[in-house]
């Protein structure tokens, strides 16, 4: 498995599930409940999104091009 994204914001985390998902790329999340085992958010853990090594190029760059578009859609 490769790791393609790595992040602490949920909704920047479900994006890039979704993004992946409508790729036909599966993805793991790890990580996911580590902040819940001290209580809450943690600013260091980081929740990894892992994929299968044939599906790494492909992923990186769905979520290269989604991140893009959306990032130009708040600018607009």
């Amino acid at each position: 498995m490769k790791l393609v994204f790595k992040v602490d914001d949920p909704v920047k985390l479900s994006f890039a599930q979704a993004v992946l998902k409508e790729a036909g790329i599966e993805s793991v999340v790890l990580d996911e409940h580590v902040s819940s085992l001290y209580g809450g958010d943690i600013p260091f853990s980081q929740r990894r999104v892992m994929v299968d090594d044939e599906d790494e190029h492909a992923a990186r760059e769905a979520l290269r091009i989604a991140f893009d578009e959306a990032e130009r859609s708040e600018a607009d």
